[in-house]
Protein backbone atom coordinates (compact mmCIF):
# COMPACT_ATOMS: atom_id res chain seq x y z
CA UNK A 1 0.00 0.00 0.00
CA UNK A 2 1.25 3.36 -1.12
CA UNK A 3 1.20 6.07 1.86
CA UNK A 4 -0.48 9.44 0.09
CA UNK A 5 1.86 12.53 0.34
CA UNK A 6 -0.01 15.70 1.60
CA UNK A 7 1.63 19.28 1.26
CA UNK A 8 0.77 22.30 3.17
CA UNK A 9 0.94 25.13 0.80
CA UNK A 10 2.33 28.32 2.63
CA UNK A 11 2.96 30.71 -0.20
CA UNK A 12 1.41 30.96 -3.82
CA UNK A 13 2.72 33.29 -6.12
CA UNK A 14 3.68 33.84 -10.22
CA UNK A 15 6.73 34.44 -12.28
CA UNK A 16 6.36 36.71 -15.32
CA UNK A 17 9.28 35.71 -17.19
CA UNK A 18 9.04 32.65 -17.94
CA UNK A 19 5.64 32.59 -16.94
CA UNK A 20 4.73 30.33 -14.11
CA UNK A 21 3.13 29.89 -10.80
CA UNK A 22 4.89 29.33 -7.96
CA UNK A 23 4.18 27.50 -5.03
CA UNK A 24 6.28 27.74 -1.33
CA UNK A 25 5.26 24.32 0.51
CA UNK A 26 6.17 21.37 2.98
CA UNK A 27 5.58 18.27 3.03
CA UNK A 28 3.67 16.90 5.76
CA UNK A 29 5.93 13.95 7.17
CA UNK A 30 8.81 16.31 6.57
CA UNK A 31 10.17 19.87 8.34
CA UNK A 32 11.71 21.47 4.86
CA UNK A 33 10.10 23.89 3.06
CA UNK A 34 10.06 23.28 -0.65
CA UNK A 35 9.14 25.12 -3.94
CA UNK A 36 7.23 23.90 -6.86
CA UNK A 37 7.47 25.89 -10.18
CA UNK A 38 4.32 24.95 -12.67
CA UNK A 39 4.99 26.48 -15.93
CA UNK A 40 1.96 28.49 -17.85
CA UNK A 41 1.69 27.40 -21.27
CA UNK A 42 -0.78 28.17 -23.79
CA UNK A 43 -1.98 31.63 -22.08
CA UNK A 44 -2.04 35.11 -23.51
CA UNK A 45 -3.53 38.18 -22.82
CA UNK A 46 -6.85 36.94 -24.41
CA UNK A 47 -7.18 33.67 -22.08
CA UNK A 48 -10.11 32.93 -19.38
CA UNK A 49 -8.18 33.27 -16.47
CA UNK A 50 -11.51 31.10 -14.34
CA UNK A 51 -11.01 28.26 -17.20
CA UNK A 52 -6.79 28.83 -16.51
CA UNK A 53 -7.09 28.06 -12.91
CA UNK A 54 -8.98 25.58 -13.11
CA UNK A 55 -7.32 23.15 -15.34
CA UNK A 56 -4.03 24.03 -12.98
CA UNK A 57 -6.15 23.37 -10.00
CA UNK A 58 -7.14 20.06 -11.52
CA UNK A 59 -4.15 19.11 -13.40
CA UNK A 60 -3.26 15.37 -12.53
CA UNK A 61 0.70 16.58 -11.98
CA UNK A 62 -0.17 19.53 -9.67
CA UNK A 63 -3.74 18.73 -7.82
CA UNK A 64 -2.08 17.14 -4.52
CA UNK A 65 -0.22 20.04 -4.20
CA UNK A 66 -2.54 23.08 -5.06
CA UNK A 67 -4.96 21.41 -2.44
CA UNK A 68 -4.31 23.91 0.11
CA UNK A 69 -4.75 26.78 -2.50
CA UNK A 70 -8.05 28.45 -3.19
CA UNK A 71 -9.30 28.68 -7.05
CA UNK A 72 -9.95 32.55 -6.10
CA UNK A 73 -6.28 32.84 -5.32
CA UNK A 74 -4.88 31.14 -8.76
CA UNK A 75 -7.69 33.25 -10.93
CA UNK A 76 -6.08 36.19 -9.30
CA UNK A 77 -2.37 35.34 -9.69
CA UNK A 78 -3.54 34.27 -13.82
CA UNK A 79 -5.53 37.77 -13.84
CA UNK A 80 -2.18 39.43 -12.95
CA UNK A 81 -0.34 37.60 -16.05
CA UNK A 82 -3.08 38.53 -18.33
CA UNK A 83 -2.48 42.11 -16.90
CA UNK A 84 1.51 41.63 -17.48
CA UNK A 85 0.65 40.05 -20.99
CA UNK A 86 -1.36 42.93 -22.05
CA UNK A 87 1.09 45.85 -21.06
CA UNK A 88 -0.22 46.88 -17.96
CA UNK A 89 2.09 47.28 -14.80
CA UNK A 90 0.99 45.01 -11.69
CA UNK A 91 -0.82 48.04 -9.79
CA UNK A 92 -3.07 48.50 -12.83
CA UNK A 93 -3.78 43.96 -12.80
CA UNK A 94 -4.16 44.82 -9.22
CA UNK A 95 -6.81 47.10 -9.00
CA UNK A 96 -8.51 45.57 -11.72
CA UNK A 97 -8.79 42.25 -10.37
CA UNK A 98 -10.23 43.96 -7.04
CA UNK A 99 -12.70 45.88 -9.39
CA UNK A 100 -13.87 43.04 -11.00
CA UNK A 101 -14.34 41.02 -7.89
CA UNK A 102 -16.45 43.75 -5.81
CA UNK A 103 -19.45 44.49 -5.89
CA UNK A 104 -21.07 47.88 -6.52
CA UNK A 105 -24.18 48.49 -4.72
CA UNK A 106 -25.24 51.24 -6.56
CA UNK A 107 -24.99 48.71 -10.15
CA UNK A 108 -28.63 47.88 -11.77
CA UNK A 109 -28.22 44.14 -11.84
CA UNK A 110 -31.22 43.99 -13.96
CA UNK A 111 -29.18 45.00 -16.84
CA UNK A 112 -26.76 42.17 -16.82
CA UNK A 113 -26.43 39.37 -19.46
CA UNK A 114 -26.62 36.08 -17.31
CA UNK A 115 -22.36 35.58 -17.90
CA UNK A 116 -22.15 38.87 -15.39
CA UNK A 117 -24.60 37.92 -13.73
CA UNK A 118 -23.51 34.72 -12.35
CA UNK A 119 -20.22 36.69 -11.64
CA UNK A 120 -21.23 38.77 -9.45
CA UNK A 121 -23.54 36.03 -7.75
CA UNK A 122 -21.02 33.72 -7.11
CA UNK A 123 -19.37 36.91 -5.06
CA UNK A 124 -21.96 37.84 -3.16
CA UNK A 125 -21.58 33.73 -2.25
CA UNK A 126 -18.55 34.07 -1.43
CA UNK A 127 -18.19 37.23 0.41
CA UNK A 128 -21.41 35.87 2.61
CA UNK A 129 -19.71 32.47 3.78
CA UNK A 130 -16.69 34.59 4.07
CA UNK A 131 -18.41 36.81 6.69
CA UNK A 132 -21.35 34.04 8.04
CA UNK A 133 -20.56 33.18 11.77
CA UNK A 134 -20.86 29.27 12.23
CA UNK A 135 -21.89 27.15 14.66
CA UNK A 136 -18.48 26.05 16.28
CA UNK A 137 -17.36 29.87 15.75
CA UNK A 138 -16.17 31.04 19.30
CA UNK A 139 -17.81 34.41 19.17
CA UNK A 140 -20.77 32.36 17.61
CA UNK A 141 -24.42 33.65 19.85
CA UNK A 142 -27.57 32.27 18.56
CA UNK A 143 -30.41 34.43 19.51
CA UNK A 144 -28.99 37.99 18.77
CA UNK A 145 -31.68 40.44 19.80
CA UNK A 146 -31.06 44.47 19.02
CA UNK A 147 -32.81 47.08 19.70
CA UNK A 148 -32.41 49.94 17.56
CA UNK A 149 -32.18 53.87 18.71
CA UNK A 150 -35.27 55.96 17.58
CA UNK A 151 -33.75 59.32 18.42
CA UNK A 152 -34.43 61.19 15.35
CA UNK A 153 -37.56 61.20 13.70
CA UNK A 154 -38.48 58.97 11.26
CA UNK A 155 -38.36 59.72 7.81
CA UNK A 156 -41.85 58.94 5.65
CA UNK A 157 -41.97 57.18 2.35
CA UNK A 158 -44.86 57.14 0.12
CA UNK A 159 -45.48 53.66 -0.01
CA UNK A 160 -45.89 53.36 3.89
CA UNK A 161 -48.64 55.86 3.90
CA UNK A 162 -52.13 54.67 5.00
CA UNK A 163 -54.44 55.40 2.02
CA UNK A 164 -57.92 55.87 1.91
CA UNK A 165 -58.89 53.04 -0.31
CA UNK A 166 -59.02 49.66 0.50
CA UNK A 167 -57.08 46.87 -1.46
Amino acid sequence: ARTVMTYVAKKCGICFQPPSIILIYKEDSKDKTRQRIMPVRNFSKFSDCSMAAEQLKNNPRHKAYLEGVSLCQLKKLYSLLKGHLGGESLAESLEKFQQEETIDPEEDMNKLDDKELAKRKTIMDELFENNRKKKDDPDFIYDIEVEFPQDEQLESCGWDVESGEEI
